[in-house]
């Protein structure tokens, strides 16, 4: 009698388990929150079906970042930057291929549901024509390799060294600490500096001119005194100078070196030109200023003009 009494309660209990709970479970997963046609093909889109979405746009999201982890971890610091610049490119197309595979595995047509939005992708296409045109040349410089962080470029006259690549934007740091926002089109479309692209080391100068007169052998073996002398300065490839012209106040020289951080070379050329400065003052070389000579000749008109003036007087 027992036994038959815990039977009829197991059941009542199984009974209002799959009826009531899992079936009130079942009807809000299939609950239609709005419904329309595509090509006479009606779409749904359920509860159950947006919570799978989100469900999968998490999973994904967590499986990214372990990835992300687990192949930085074994990255020096300069590679695991270029690696993360890519990695965002990767990381939206992963989420779009998901999202399209799991409505369609929710048995949505997405070759329909794609032919039915043409029109409206065309119109938002024009309209985020610009947006667009940063994607692509955000995905062109990482297939292309023409920038990476830490790269110093320069554009429009404003140099910065590259801190991050978005997938619209690129973000560089100026030499005055201000961020230089740039729409990744610009790289394709406008010439840009890259200092750094082919060699840590860039070639940089200064240039000086000297009273004519001067000893042109002792002018240069002090410019490049004062160049080895210089810790920012390397060594090899070595600093060489060069007599650029006869001026037409002075004797133009100019002091070429290599430097491996372009970024601080305004820096380093002042410190140098203090240098040479110092330098000229203790061996009497003079640095002239620009002067010009003026000479004045009087007309006939002028001269008689002059005498009349004085009968006059």
């Amino acid at each position: 009698m027992q036994e038959q009494q815990k039977s009829e309660t197991s059941e009542a209990i199984l009974e209002v388990v799959e009826e009531d709970i899992w079936g009130s479970l079942v009807d809000f997963w299939n609950l239609i929150l709005f419904k329309y046609e595509v090509s006479g093909t009606p779409i749904e889109i359920t509860v159950g079906l947006i919570l799978l979405v989100v469900i999968a746009f998490i999973v994904t999201s967590v499986v990214l970042r372990l990835i992300r982890a687990f192949i930085t971890s074994k990255l020096a610091k300069g590679d695991k930057q270029k690696f993360i610049s890519v990695f965002k490119f990767i990381k939206y197309f992963v989420y779009l291929v998901v999202i399209l595979i799991t409505l369609s595995s929710a048995g949505i047509n997405i070759t329909i549901l794609l032919t039915a939005s043409a029109a409206l992708f065309v119109g938002i296409g024009l309209a985020l024509q610009e947006l667009f045109q940063d994607i692509i040349g955000g995905v062109f410089i990482i297939i292309d390799k023409s920038l990476l962080v830490g790269d110093v470029i320069e554009m429009e006259g404003r140099v910065g060294r590259v801190f991050e690549i978005k997938l619209r934007t690129t973000r560089a740091l100026t030499r005055d600490d201000k961020v230089m926002i740039i729409p990744n089109h610009k790289f394709i479309s406008d010439v840009i500096y890259n200092y750094t692209q082919n060699h840590a080391t860039t070639r940089e100068g200064v240039q000086v001119g000297v009273a004519y007169g001067s000893d042109t052998q002792k002018v240069k073996d002090i410019l490049l005194k004062c160049a080895s002398e210089n810790e920012s300065i390397v060594k090899s490839p070595e600093a060489f100078v060069l007599f650029d012209d006869f001026g037409a106040s002075s004797l133009v020289f100019s002091l070429h070196f290599y430097v491996t951080d372009s970024f601080v070379d305004p820096k380093i050329k002042s410190e140098l030109r203090f240098k040479i400065d110092e330098e000229f003052r203790k061996n009497n070389i003079t640095i002239p200023f620009p002067q010009r000579d003026v000479h004045f000749y009087p007309t006939q008109n002028l001269t008689q003009n002059l005498s009349k003036n004085d009968e006059d007087l």
